[in-house]
């Protein structure tokens, strides 16, 4: 199985939003920070708010800020939430398929099973898992954004 850009954007974008601690971060650093559309992220920021995931801070000194405690927000609900279709076989919609062997054929149960036991793994594991160690995840981003907030 293999998750949208969508998706993955908006782990990245919680992954950073959560080593940020109290620091506000705005879409452009995102952006820059990971080489991804400031615009993509316009709309994928809006989807992560409606979600509760992220907030906005407005004015001078605004930006983002994680909307909810990353160490109780699973990796499953946020992939649930950014990927509007999980069907990853033709037979999943029953609408939109053409298949001769669809009422008698046991591989659409086998793949509802296997995108079952997909979600529960990632259900075991939060936002929070995903920032550790953080030193080194910190280390791994083009810009120092973290260096200044010490020195002040």
């Amino acid at each position: 199985m293999r998750l949208t850009a969508y998706s993955d954007y908006a782990l990245r974008v919680l992954i950073y939003l959560t080593i940020q601690d109290e620091r506000l971060a705005t879409i452009r650093e995102i952006s820059e920070q990971y080489g991804i559309s400031k615009n993509h992220l316009m709309k994928l920021v809006h989807d992560l708010g409606k979600h509760g995931y992220v907030e906005t801070v407005r004015g001078k000194n605004g930006g983002l800020r994680m909307g909810r405690d990353p160490d109780k927000l699973s990796v499953g609900e946020v992939v649930r939430a950014m990927e509007k279709d999980m069907s990853i076989v033709e037979c999943f919609d029953p609408e939109n398929y053409d298949c001769r062997i669809a009422e008698t054929c046991a591989l659409k149960g086998i793949m509802r099973k296997a995108v079952k036991s997909f979600l529960e793994v990632l259900d075991e594991y939060t936002i929070k898992d995903l920032t550790k160690p953080k030193s080194r995840l910190i280390k791994s981003f083009p810009v120092d954004v973290w260096s200044d907030r010490r020195t002040h």
